[in-house]
């Protein structure tokens, strides 16, 4: 146990001194610098900071988790990511650019208007404190203290443990986006995705050498777990599965998606910061495939883990919860630490960290931009200075840091297929603002007032599906995905009524005017390389349909 927590500590302040020699004197502190790095990352940093802000203990716990449950059918969450990364490099991020833009809101500002950039600001920095910030913070602790038997070493109950582990990971975390800016949380981001490739590989290979007994060969691995549960490797997902069936692929699953790879601040906030379009479309694309290899990180070890639970009655132990049931929130530190070696269990322990912090600190960063830009320079202190922005941005991310942390263990403790659950939270806020941003490009003269009662009426429907509708949804619907897209689809026809009957557009259609903040020239075979990835995600999908 000695060496697993040398380890871990060693290789987490290796990081944190290599991320503060790198941005020592870079940070700035004006709102360019610490918001978008000062316009400066190149595609290989955007790609690194945009997997390992996704790639985080909510993947890592909540898709192995989904996997021990439903099987491969859950790659739809990484898979369909890879579409929706190249819409993002082909459409949106031209866009994005040409504008000038530091966060998503500024967008619709220039779109819609004032109004609507402090609905939507307002809706992301809640969404982002209820619900993103506490499934990372809760998701991390679950993973740690079945990973390290954390509560056995402490000797405290794992009620205790998740409390303390939420706290540490929150003041840790905040200390990157507070003090360091996008770039430290970049950088940061970049060395923890080698490890996190690393560690997780090393996983994967681990689990399979231990399904195997370490005697049969790779074919005759996926064979035995094939033959044990005929749907472990089935792309599509069965009757009573989460992601059933090809119809959510093509409502719930591909929307949520474009939402998050295209339109969510938390996410798409380091593109803003790409030197020029061609770097961020290079960087883009790039994680685009490697969202496309990830269930062999994120998916694969959740369904060996099954195979070995049912064999092995010492690791279905580790997996029981305090009611005697099967808790899939432990399988992934569970696996963990019963396959791997207690040499690098330290290492990847650290790495888990790592990769918790870089999507705590990025969503943190988001906030303090989404408040600094959208609420505090706009109408509480339009004359601030520099500093006084960032500073401005530096408080909200301590209080929002204070929030996530109660709520973490208070949302999520004690719910089963908690990815599942996360995903019904977020298309509260994601189906509506998707909405509204897709429409306001398709049509040029649809104005605020509609594009706000479109938003309002949204997040309405889509809070009573969630929190009180479910019986009546899954009774008219089938499946909650399928009630996203019909959901959709209305507030689209909506705030077509609304402009084209009601009279809500403006007389002058919306022209995109340059800011001319970088260089715009597009990266010549990014259309082809984007072709090619979703050629590559369509050969997935029908060869183990």
């Amino acid at each position: 146990m000695t060496t697993t927590l040398l380890t871990f500590v060693f290789f987490t302040a290796l990081v944190a001194v290599a991320t503060w020699r790198i941005t020592r004197g870079k940070i700035g502190d004006t709102e360019e610098g610490f918001f978008l790095a000062g316009r400066s990352l190149s595609g290989l940093v955007i790609a690194g900071s945009l997997l390992l802000t996704n790639l985080s203990t909510e993947q890592l716990v909540g898709l192995n988790g989904g996997a021990f449950k439903e099987g491969l059918s859950v790659m739809a969450w990484e898979v369909i990511a890879g579409c929706s990364l190249v819409v993002m490099a082909l459409f949106f991020l031209p866009r994005y650019l040409k504008s000038g833009i530091a966060t998503v809101p500024q967008f619709l500002e220039e779109r819609y208007g004032s109004g609507v950039r402090a609905l939507t600001t307002g809706v992301f920095i809640v969404a982002y404190m209820l619900i993103l910030l506490p499934f990372v913070l809760y998701s991390a602790a679950a993973a740690l203290s079945s990973m390290l038997d954390l509560p056995s070493a402490l000797g405290i109950s794992r009620t205790a443990t998740i409390w303390v582990i939420v706290a540490f990971v929150a003041i840790v975390g905040s200390a990157y986006a507070i003090f360091g800016g996008l770039r430290a949380v970049a950088i940061s981001d970049t060395f923890n995705g080698i490890g996190l490739l690393i560690g997780g590989s090393l996983i994967t290979f681990f689990a399979l050498k231990v399904a195997g007994g370490g005697e049969l060969s790779l074919g005759e691995v996926f064979a035995k777990v094939s033959e044990s549960n005929p749907d472990a490797f089935k792309s599509v997902g069965s009757a009573g599965e989460d992601i059933h069936g090809w119809g959510p692929l093509f409502t719930g699953v591909l929307l949520l998606n474009f939402f998050y790879w295209c339109t969510n601040q938390q996410i798409i906030q380091r593109t803003f910061g790409a030197k020029n379009l061609a770097e961020g479309q290079k960087g883009v694309l790039l994680a685009a495939f490697f969202k496309i290899l990830a269930p062999l990180i994120l998916v694969l070890p959740g369904i060996l883990a099954l195979y070995i639970a049912n064999s092995d009655e010492a690791f279905n132990a580790t997996l029981l919860g305090d009611d005697g049931e099967r808790d899939s929130s432990l399988v992934y530190g569970s696996l963990v630490r019963f396959v791997l070696p207690a040499s690098l269990t330290g290492f990847f322990a650290a790495v888990v960290v790592g990769s918790i912090l870089s999507t705590y600190n990025s969503v943190l960063n988001s906030s303090a931009t989404l408040f600094s830009l959208g609420v505090y320079k706009t109408s509480l202190k339009p004359d601030a200075s520099h500093h006084e922005v960032v500073r401005s941005g530096q408080i909200c991310s301590g209080v929002v840091a204070v929030f996530s942390a109660i709520a973490a263990p208070l949302v999520f403790m004690g719910r089963d297929g908690i990815f599942g659950f996360f995903q019904g939270l977020n298309g509260v806020y994601f189906i509506p603002l998707l909405a509204i941003i897709l429409f306001g490009f398709a049509n040029k003269t649809a104005n605020g007032r509609s594009a706000i009662i479109t938003a309002v009426i949204g997040l309405i429907i889509m809070g009573w599906g969630t929190f009180l509708g479910g019986d009546t949804v899954k009774a008219a619907f089938g499946s909650g995905y399928h009630f996203m897209g019909v959901v959709f689809a209305g507030l689209v026809l909506l705030q077509l009524f609304l402009g084209t009957v009601c009279g809500m557009r403006n007389a002058q259609p919306y022209v995109q005017k340059d800011a001319q903040a970088v260089d715009l020239t597009p990266w010549k075979p990014a259309p082809l390389v984007g072709g090619a990835l979703i050629v590559i995600v369509l050969t997935i999908y029908i060869a183990l349909r």
